[in-house]
Order: C-alpha cells, then sequence, then structure tokens
C-alpha cells in the first residue's frame, strides 16, 4: 500500500489536487475546500503542497487560516477549473450523448433581431447535427430574458446587454457597427460625413423605451445637446425598416439587421454609436445539457474555454 506523501502517489491522483486547488481557491479557504470536498483539511494542504513541489510554484500566500492566490495560482485557475469541471461532468455529459438520438427540447432566450438575423444559421447546423432536437426560441429580451435563465426556464440567451448583473456571465461573440437607414433619395443619401446636426432635423423611428436602442439614442443626442424627435415606435427592425422605406422617417439599427434586401440606403456612424455586441448570457453555476454547449460551440468554438 501506497503512502499519502509519496509523491508518485499524488502525480497520479493529479485531478485531486486540481480539485482541491480549484475549490480552495474559490472558497479561500483550505478548511472549507475540505467540508465541500468531505476530506480533513490536513489533506486538502497535502495535496495542494504536492502540486506546488511537482509544478515547483507556489499557488497561495498563507497567513494563518486566511489563504489568497499568488499570481501564478491566478494563472493555473482558468486553466485547471474547465479540466476539473470536464471530468466531474463526465458521466452526465456522457449519460446525455448516449440518449441524444432521443427527443429531447433546448430553450433558448433571445430577442427577435437575434432569432431573426443571428441563430438562422446555427440553428440550421445544429439541427443537422440533432434532429430529434425541438428548440424552442423563447422571444424575450433584456430582463425578461434573465429570468427566463433564473427560473430555468431556458438554458441560456442569447443577445445584447448593457449591465451585467451578478448572478449572469456573458460573453460576446458577435459585433454589429451602428448604421443609419433612410429612404431612396433621401436629402442624407448623397452625404459622405453625416453629423448628428443633420440627423436631428429629421424625424426618428426606433424602438420604445424598454429597448437598448432607445436608451442609446436618447444618450448619444442628450450628451451632444442635439434635439431630435421621435416620429415613431416599433418594436421589430423588420418593421422600422419597412417604415423608414416608405419614408417615413429615418433610423438608427446595427447592421445585423440588413441583408442586402431592402429598399433603402445605409451611412456608418463612426464616432457616434458605439458597436453593439451580441453574445451568450448564462446563470452562473448553471450546469448546461450536452445539446446547450453543442449549440453555444457552433456559435463560438472557443466559449468554453473562457467561460466557466
Amino acid at each position: 500500500m501506497k503512502n499519502l506523501t509519496d509523491k508518485h502517489f499524488y502525480k497520479q491522483n493529479r485531478l485531486k489536487q486540481l480539485r482541491a486547488f480549484c475549490v480552495a481557491a474559490e472558497t479561500g479557504s483550505f478548511s472549507k475546500a475540505a467540508d465541500l470536498l468531505d476530506l480533513t483539511q490536513p489533506s486538502i494542504s497535502l495535496q495542494i503542497q504536492s502540486l506546488e513541489k511537482d509544478l515547483n510554484i507556489t499557488l497561495f500566500h498563507r497567513n494563518g487560516p486566511k489563504i489568497v492566490l499568488t499570481e501564478i495560482g491566478k494563472e493555473l485557475l482558468p486553466i485547471a477549473k474547465p479540466l476539473v469541471d470536464q471530468i466531474d461532468t463526465l458521466p452526465s455529459l456522457f449519460g446525455e450523448h448516449l440518449k441524444k438520438d432521443e427527443e429531447t427540447e433546448l430553450n433558448i432566450a433571445a430577442g427577435e433581431s437575434t432569432i431573426l438575423y443571428i441563430l438562422p444559421e446555427v440553428i440550421e447546423k445544429f439541427k443537422k447535427a440533432h434532429p430529434n432536437v425541438t428548440i424552442k426560441l423563447h422571444n424575450q429580451t433584456g430582463m425578461n430574458s434573465l429570468n427566463l435563465l433564473r427560473e430555468n426556464n431556458a438554458e441560456f440567451a442569447v443577445g445584447t446587454i448593457r449591465d451585467i448583473p451578478g448572478d449572469i456571465q456573458y460573453r460576446g461573440i458577435y459585433n454589429f457597427a451602428p448604421v443609419l437607414i433612410l429612404p431612396y433619395g433621401h436629402p442624407l443619401a448623397a452625404e459622405k460625413n453625416i453629423t448628428l446636426n443633420q440627423i436631428g432635423k429629421y424625424e426618428l423611428i426606433i424602438p420604445p423605451p424598454h429597448f437598448s436602442t432607445w436608451t442609446i439614442v436618447e444618450s448619444v443626442f442628450d450628451e451632444h445637446k442635439i434635439p431630435y424627435k421621435v416620429s415613431l415606435e416599433a418594436g421589430s427592425w423588420e418593421v422600422i425598416k419597412k417604415y423608414v422605406e416608405l419614408g417615413l422617417g429615418v433610423s438608427i439599427v446595427t447592421s445585423a439587421c440588413l441583408t442586402g434586401n431592402e429598399k433603402l440606403t445605409s451611412h456608418p456612424l463612426p464616432g457616434f454609436f458605439l458597436n453593439r455586441n451580441y453574445g451568450v448570457l448564462l446563470l452562473k453555476g448553471q450546469s448546461l445539457s450536452s445539446h446547450a454547449r453543442h449549440f453555444i460551440k457552433l456559435m463560438d468554438p472557443n466559449f468554453f474555454n473562457t467561460v466557466q
């Protein structure tokens, strides 16, 4: 029987070392890590000491019961945690893999623009790989989409967000530039460098106040102290584009919603409006199904290398 202090024994149990390190780093305490892992504190300390010795590094600053990650420890944590998580979730993930041909469903929260312009290609690829999975798209944005995550009615959300709550993690995947859209023949269509003053002279068609676009437009014009007038509010980019085509006003949209088939002209707006990021929102601590992970990887193959 091997002695617990034997170096080779611990090398053969690298997973235990890394798990002890990750839990200790997250809890800030060897004793709390021991409680969570159902081990003794000396066992946790020994595993981490062995890991430090094998790697020839110091992972924690120790001050009595208080521990703080060193700089090299901070570098190791995002590398070690995915490895531990993948091993720990292997049974459930493999079980789902074995049942992949059984009928199941995947719930996703996303706004209309995301559903129309970003997700179709991803869904097409996903359905080819998982024909028996029913995708349920919940057309919700903002707090409504976040509440779906919190109530376990959606596994993840896809969209844009300005202020990220503490229980949510977000990673941007897509980046779209803001553009001014105009009907054919509009006086601004021939201008090369359009200013906010010029835009403010024409009636705007934008989404209602509960949409982030409304807040962004308002803040930019107010910041530059330029008056503007909203003549029409519509909660759909397709509706907005249609009314711009009819000559009822101009609008500021993200390039995501432009397909090239619209009967209108568009102008970039650099320097006034920031690019808009669209990405994935997850509830912290949420365990995703294999189908959800595959769907997200279709959008960004490296997503889970940076988001835990």
